[in-house]
């Protein structure tokens, strides 16, 4: 029993050690492979001008041009319910209603000392005017009707505060509260939404920018009706760009009973202004790196180097360049997934 322990032990050991020199082989192999590699083959691609008459197009969200979150002014226990996720209401329907008995004996307080303040004031006023009363006496009384008044503007606000309601005609999309919850001051309590109109904002490159104007029409696309386009205008441009040199735009469009939109939607915003010029233009798959942050390789004395360079017009399977590169320079379209900068190429055809 002992002696066959002793054997299984040392053919545990042999196959180990027979591992260990296959692995180590191996690794000199790969080794010796890599090193034999002296250039990377790749494709390349001249950067050429291009006519091209294809629109501009960006892809954006579409968001309810009005979209209201509803914040609770007052607090207590929700007393009452007033519409449930789903409901349509109108503009100033109460959604949610607090208990008010506290804000409403403060509010018929404040009321029954405004109305006494003001017929102190108009009563004085006229004993003053026949010198019955001096200046200081009728002073005195216009600063408790101020003082009144504001007691009561603010008791009367704090009243109103415990019916939450729409600001807007929509549907509410959300509700926090249930009947007999606490609300506190400050608390979301609800979301409506009207998807009578929409907004669409897209960062757009300077290069095209420029030729915008408030009031323009644009073309609308959105998946769920392929073969449909909808009419938008150019709201807003804004006047400071990002970091990549793109300006905000805001489109407006209405929605459609025909071909319902709903928040949420992704939508292309096709601009019809589309110029017949020569665009410098490179291969899609030249591009190293993301849309937002891109770069190139360029072939250049046998060697990689590694560009970084600003897009403006996204096509089919072309970009364009508006920064980085010129013309003639030749960029790398296959092969450069294995490329660092000034890494050694062969170029292939």
């Amino acid at each position: 029993m002992k002696k066959t322990k002793v054997i299984s032990i040392v053919v545990i050991i042999f196959i180990v050690i027979l591992a260990v020199l296959f692995y180590n082989k191996s690794k000199l192999k790969a080794q010796a492979t890599l090193s034999e590699l002296s250039a990377y083959p790749v494709k390349i691609e001249s950067v050429m001008y291009e006519n091209i008459s294809q629109p501009y197009i960006l892809v954006g969200t579409l968001q309810a041009e009005k979209d209201v979150e509803l914040v609770s002014e007052s607090q207590g226990k929700v007393v009452k319910v007033g519409a449930k996720v789903g409901d349509y209401v109108n503009k100033n329907d109460v959604i949610i209603y607090i208990d008010d008995v506290l804000q409403k004996a403060a509010y018929q307080a404040a009321e029954v000392a405004y109305n006494k303040a003001k017929n102190d004031l108009q009563r004085y006023t006229v004993l003053n005017s026949s010198k019955s009363i001096t200046d200081s006496q009728l002073e005195f009384a216009r600063q408790n009707y101020e003082t009144a008044e504001a007691n009561y503007i603010s008791a009367k606000r704090n009243w109103e505060n415990t019916q939450i309601k729409s600001p807007i005609s929509g549907i509410v999309t959300a509700r926090y509260f249930d009947f007999g919850e606490y609300i506190k001051i400050g608390k979301p309590v609800g979301n409506v939404v009207n998807n009578n109109s929409f907004k669409i904002t897209i960062n757009v490159a300077e290069a095209v920018v420029f030729n915008l104007k408030k009031g323009d029409e644009v073309s609308i696309k959105v998946n769920v009706y392929p073969d449909h386009s909808f009419k938008g205008i150019i709201n807003t441009i804004s006047v400071k760009g990002d970091e990549a040199h793109k300006y905000p735009v805001e489109v407006l469009l209405n929605n459609s009973k025909e071909f319902p939109l709903r928040a949420g939607m992704f939508a292309r915003v096709i601009f019809n202004s589309s110029n017949n010029k020569k665009t410098l233009l490179i291969s899609r798959t030249a591009l190293n790196g993301s849309i937002k942050d891109p770069s190139v390789f360029i072939a250049k004395n046998d060697t990689a180097k590694l560009v970084s360079i600003s897009l403006g017009r996204i096509y089919d399977d072309k970009l364009e360049v508006l920064k980085g590169l010129k013309e003639g320079e030749n960029v790398i379209v296959d092969g450069q997934s294995n490329l660092k900068d000034n890494y050694p190429i062969e170029i292939i055809k």
